[in-house]
């Protein structure tokens, strides 16, 4: 056993410049995905396309992202996660860079695309967290990680709308070039190279399979809601999708090495959060889609809010859970992270249950309140979640783990939005506004009930599923998977 405090293996005037880049790094992102939605309007409007181009704005940085996200995975523990790290981060920057001088929408689905390809440095961040800072300090340092995302968002969707309204949607692009570009060379200059490297070829097969499994779900996922979910093409995509799929798991049994090891992600702790963080994903989803109407559907069907009301009214839950995560992570040790993601999980589903029956007889204030205490409970299991995984995998695979990980997310994060708007399109009434021509679609309380009540089962799942969790970590000592075996650390 050994004792943290003592620890020699970990420079700890290093780990606290590193976790300033690895912090501050969500924020950047959010902002800049977060700004977009206000400003695809407007984009539309520019570029004379109909909404479904417009969807595939969002479509093509996510399709991207998710097989780049396993691949850069696996590349960070083959050379190095801090290059790899730079790679992604480049790509990023670059794709944010163009974006903003897009002269058409062909240019601009290939920026995004440019910009999807940096999806991966989430994973590869979340690795260098586990792998160069010391033990104790990663719950906390994971759980503010986790508390910038929703920071990022509120900050980013006000001022998006903003932004876009009084000087052009370009510059939401332009305005976030800059920190872009400071953090790749903040990371350059301050990250240090992983001390694990597991050196080998790249599964080419695996990585062609994995495409094929991935993009045509996806891509059919998205397109469902709007050609419907029985068309012929959505059909043949899923098809495909699932001869990829079952392609890619007789190949990677055998391969030599594989681009995504079996035996490590379908281990007990990181299936369970792999299926947990799939399932959350979607839940989150499907609440935000919720939360968006509501929050500016005129009244009775809403509260007639502004996007950028929307988003300081969401600032609460943002409050709270940038208290919340990195206490979690400070408290994680003592009290273990599978009963906090069970608390986390029941906080969330009894929150959503009670949206679900209540949602448009609340006040507006009531309806802040409750979405602040589900993203309160959010926050723990996410938190929880994140810290079982990366205690469960030896380090020399963190980036295929964290990859992986982050495949699964994008995969709940997409069915989300797409059930959302079916369910939206099936309860609905049509209203007749002043000065448009044609009536629009307004979600019943019906829809609302559906949506929320689903969200409350699938937290009520994740409470469930959490119980067979292995504890990484309780009463002051973390139980962790190394290289060579596994070992305890005592947190003082």
């Amino acid at each position: 056993m050994e004792t943290a405090k003592n620890n020699e293996l970990y420079d700890m005037a290093y780990a606290k410049r590193a976790m300033l880049v690895v912090v501050v790094l969500p924020l950047l992102v959010m902002y800049t995905e977060a700004m977009l939605t206000p400003a695809l309007p407007t984009i539309q409007k520019e570029f004379a396309i109909n909404p479904n181009d417009v969807s595939w704005i969002l479509t093509i940085y996510l399709l991207v992202g998710t097989v780049s996200a396993a691949i850069m995975g696996k590349l960070g523990d083959m050379y190095g996660k801090k290059k790899m790290f730079l790679v992604a981060l480049g790509f990023y920057t670059l794709g944010v860079i163009l974006n903003g001088f897009a002269p058409g929408y062909q240019w601009l689905l290939v920026s995004r695309g440019i910009q999807g390809l940096g999806m991966a440095i989430f994973p590869l961040a979340f690795s260098l967290v586990r792998e160069e800072f010391p033990p104790e300090m990663v719950p906390q340092v994971q759980g503010m990680i986790s508390a910038m995302f929703a920071v990022g968002m509120v900050i980013a969707l006000p001022l998006g709308a903003y932004v876009t309204q009084n000087f052009g949607w370009r510059w939401t692009y332009h305005s976030a070039a800059p920190f872009a570009v400071l953090m790749f060379f903040v990371a350059w200059r301050v990250l240090r190279e992983s001390r694990y490297i597991n050196p080998g070829r790249l599964d080419w097969v695996g990585a062609g399979l994995l495409t094929l499994g991935v993009v045509p779900a996806l891509v059919a996922v998205t397109r469902a809601p709007t050609i419907g979910w029985r068309a012929e093409q959505t059909s043949i995509l899923f098809a495909i999708a699932v001869i990829g799929i079952v392609l890619l798991y007789l190949w990677e049994r055998r391969a030599e090495n594989p681009l995504l090891p079996l035996h490590i992600i379908s281990s007990r702790n990181p299936a369970i959060v792999n299926i947990g963080i799939m399932l959350a994903a979607f839940g989150i989803s499907m609440m935000s889609q919720a939360n968006t109407y509501i929050f500016q559907m005129k009244p009775p069907y809403g509260f007639g809010k502004t996007i950028l009301q929307s988003g300081l009214l969401m600032t609460p839950m943002a409050g709270v859970m940038l208290v919340i995560a990195p206490l979690a992570g400070k408290l994680m040790p003592k009290i273990g992270a599978k009963p906090l993601a069970i608390s986390g999980a029941l906080t969330a589903s009894a929150g959503l249950a009670v949206l679900s029956k209540y949602a448009t007889q609340l006040s507006l204030w009531q309806f802040v309140g409750m979405i602040t205490v589900v993203g309160a409970g959010i926050t723990l299991m996410n938190v929880s979640f994140i810290n079982v995984l990366v205690f469960s995998v030896p380090p020399r695979v963190m980036g295929v783990a964290t990859g992986a990980n982050s495949l699964f997310r994008n995969f709940g994060s997409t069915w989300g939005p797409a059930i959302a708007g079916t369910v939206m399109s099936t309860y609905y009434i049509l209203v007749r506004i002043p000065g448009v021509p044609m009536p629009i679609k307004i979600p019943t309380t019906k829809a609302y009930e559906v949506l929320f009540g689903t969200s409350a089962l699938v937290y009520l799942l994740l409470a469930l599923l959490s119980l067979a969790i292995a504890e990484v970590m309780k009463g002051g000592r973390i139980h962790e998977v190394e290289n060579g075996g596994e070992r305890e650390v005592v947190v003082e």
